[in-house]
């Protein structure tokens, strides 16, 4: 069953043609994921897509029973509204009981409650609302009662991403959906689009989350849409056999212009001497082989200020905000070549604490001692404040007109822009013009070109486009100095980091040895904390590793690659859990008859707080017996 459909799109800005003569469609169950460079298009093909753009000409067909969820990457927000008040904005039966019910309590309107509950259990929506409170807490949103003006532009990203999510509709359009979540909700995230059985378009350069998530790749090169049918793994490899095809057939193109060249100059000037069909061929094949282009590399082979034996230590480091501690006399010495990921929840200190090694905050308490030769290149979340009316040459000329490369050469600005796939015009356009992308690795470039030795990059991988990502994996994976780096793409951690420092909350970081999918899988392994297990735990230094080790050995529970096996007290967890939940619904089935019979006003509160509450714990119940069913 055709979703949607679109034909013979064109889109250009100015002189610059994105696309033309495009063509794609979408069926019922596809998860369709769209790469590509940075500035190929890939926004701008998705708002097209989902009506929010209009095309320059060609026409977008949508299947008119089908309801249509988009995701914006700035998403359009009434700042005057609360979390819920925005979350609760869509339009389904279940969505208008929730809020008539949300409102009743908020004004404590005995019968509008009365009414509410009702409307409840006719459209099945006590469930509804216990799902759409978890999609908010597994998104990081707890206070649902802010004002959206309050809050920061990730966090405005991930209430735009619940309201979607929410809703539920035929057809999900997402634009980067995992920029500006943590590592966790993005692993929830990719399970709920995984298990859902609704149909998918999304822009996103996470691999992990592609090669999970999506069933079809379509890449956006060069004004043409390749589509490839499986995975992001399988893309990969059909990619390269399209390159070599593509790559042989240019040579012979190239091969035969140039024979065809010498005939043309060989030939009289008069044209009507000449044979009319063979000029035309020509003159197409003189377009399709310049029309061919070289992406070239993108080289970071720049050269490093010397790095001296004594590079940064902390000591019994401490920071709190209010009552919130995010530091607790946290101690580390790094070491060349250090490469160190730094993982937690957002708001649990990863910012601040790379602020206060970089001497923009000051610690409450302890001592960071920085050697003298150390020069700090530190790439943050905030985009460079550049002037929109500057040109991108000028951008980088106002640091350095010419740089020096690892092994001694000189280089240019004009050559450098160059090597970070910025062709000559685009050098000579102004920052306005540039994409999102496009100006997070001119921000990366001039972070780069000032020659650090510790380089501290917080969340580089966002709007970069994956060739991007592969060059700089492989720069850093060779950097002789030290990396610290916040990200949420688990591909670029866990290929680039030899340790992880776990912001746990309260204060405590854990140093463990591994990557991060090492350190999800130890932590997995581990049984749940007691409260005073949770009390022996403490602020580790360098010398201190959690216990055990983390090895190299498959990760699915056991050394030998066979599926772990649950103890006996597990098996009759897994029994009891079964019947609790069963007696849970039973009960809930009770309280919301007793709702439906009516009562006094205290006593329908007490009820709808009832049902709540045994929503949670059914929740919190289930997850533990899907965590054991695993292993049945």
């Amino acid at each position: 069953m055709n979703y949607l459909s679109a034909e013979n799109l064109k889109k250009s800005y100015g002189d610059r043609t994105l696309f033309q003569n495009l063509t794609f469609g979408i069926s019922r169950g596809d998860k369709i994921a769209i790469v590509g460079a940075n500035g190929s298009g890939k926004t701008t093909l998705l708002s097209i897509l989902a009506g929010a753009m209009p095309p320059d000409a060609g026409l977008v067909s949508q299947r008119k029973d089908i309801t249509v969820g988009y995701l914006d990457q700035q998403p359009d927000l009434n700042d005057a509204l609360t979390v819920m008040e925005v979350v609760l904005a869509g339009e389904s039966p279940q969505l208008d009981a929730v809020r008539a019910y949300e409102h009743a309590i908020l004004h404590d309107d005995h019968a509008a409650l009365e009414r509410a509950m009702s409307d409840m259990e006719k459209h099945e929506a006590w469930d509804y609302e216990s799902q759409m409170r978890q999609i908010l807490g597994e998104l990081g949103i707890q206070d649902v009662e802010q004002r959206v003006g309050s809050l920061s532009g990730g966090q405005r990203k991930r209430v735009a991403l619940a309201r979607v999510l929410i809703q539920n509709p035929d057809l999900l359009i997402l634009d980067e959906p995992t920029n500006h979540l943590d590592l966790e909700a993005i692993e929830y995230l990719e399970s709920f689009l995984t298990t859902n059985n609704g149909t998918l378009l999304m822009v996103s350069h996470d691999r992990y989350f592609l090669d999970r998530v999506c069933n079809q790749i379509a890449e956006m090169d060069n004004g043409q849409l390749y589509t490839y049918k499986g995975n992001y793994a399988y893309f990969l490899e059909k990619k390269e056999e399209r390159e070599a095809a593509a790559a042989s057939e240019l040579a012979k193109d190239r091969n035969t212009f140039r024979r065809e060249l010498e005939w043309m100059r060989r030939q009289p000037k008069a044209r009507g001497t000449k044979a009319q069909y063979r000029i035309d061929a020509f003159d197409e094949l003189k377009e399709k082989t310049s029309g061919k282009r070289n992406d070239g590399d993108l080289d970071l082979n720049l050269r490093m200020a010397r790095l001296g034996s004594k590079i940064l230590e902390v000591e019994n480091l401490s920071k709190r905000f209010g009552d919130k501690v995010l530091l607790d006399h946290f101690t580390y010495t790094f070491k060349r070549p250090d490469r160190v990921g730094l993982i937690g929840k957002n708001g649990m200190g990863k910012t601040t604490l790379m602020n206060m090694l970089t001497g923009q905050l000051r610690p409450d308490s302890g001592k960071i001692t920085t050697g003298g030769t150390v020069k700090f290149g530190y790439y943050t979340q905030t985009e460079l404040d550049l002037p929109e009316n500057q040109r991108v040459i000028d951008v980088v000329q106002d640091v350095a007109e010419v740089m020096k490369l690892a092994n001694g050469d000189t280089i240019t600005a004009t050559q450098l822009l160059s090597r970070f796939l910025f062709d000559r015009a685009k050098q000579y356009d102004f920052v306005a013009k540039l994409s999102g992308g496009e100006k997070r690795r001119l921000q990366l470039l001039l972070v780069l070109v000032q020659n650090p030795n510790f380089l501290i990059l917080d969340e580089p991988t966002n709007d970069l486009d994956i060739m991007t990502l592969n060059v700089l994996e492989d720069f850093l994976l060779n950097f002789p100095g030290c990396v610290l780096i916040v990200t949420h793409d688990r591909y670029f951690m866990d290929r680039l980091v030899e340790h992880v420092f776990v912001m746990e909350g309260e204060g405590k970081v854990r140093d463990f040895p591994g990557n991060y999918t090492d350190y999800r899988d130890w932590r997995d392994a581990q049984p749940k904390k007691t409260a005073q297990n949770d009390k022996s735990v403490a602020t580790t230094s360098k010398n201190q590793t959690p216990a055990p080790v983390v090895s190299s050995a498959p990760t699915n529970g056991s050394s030998n690659g066979t599926k772990r096996k649950l103890s006996f007290k597990e098996i009759k967890e897994y029994e009891t859990l079964e019947k609790e939940i069963e007696s849970l619904e039973q009960h809930k089935s009770n309280v919301v008859s007793l709702l439906n019979t009516g009562g006094s006003h205290e006593q329908l509160m007490a009820w709808a707080r009832e049902i709540e509450q045994i929503d949670q714990t059914v929740a919190e119940k289930s997850e533990r017996w899907l965590e054991l069913a695993e292993h049945m």
